[in-house]
């Protein structure tokens, strides 16, 4: 997957929704820090650890 694409997925996703960074963290269980490395390229999510 490309770490690009990806990031702008996520953040496109969580505007629609009306979402902070902060905000989808929380949802999710991860830190804000962690979704803006996410959205940045930064840094890639791993799924295995986001329970569904």
């Amino acid at each position: 997957m490309n770490n690009e694409k990806t990031g702008m997925l996520i953040a496109q996703i969580r505007k629609e929704k009306g979402l902070t960074q902060k905000q989808l963290a929380d949802r999710i269980g991860v830190s804000n820090a962690t979704i803006s490395k996410w959205e940045t390229a930064k840094g890639f999510p791993d799924i295995s650890l986001i329970e569904y």
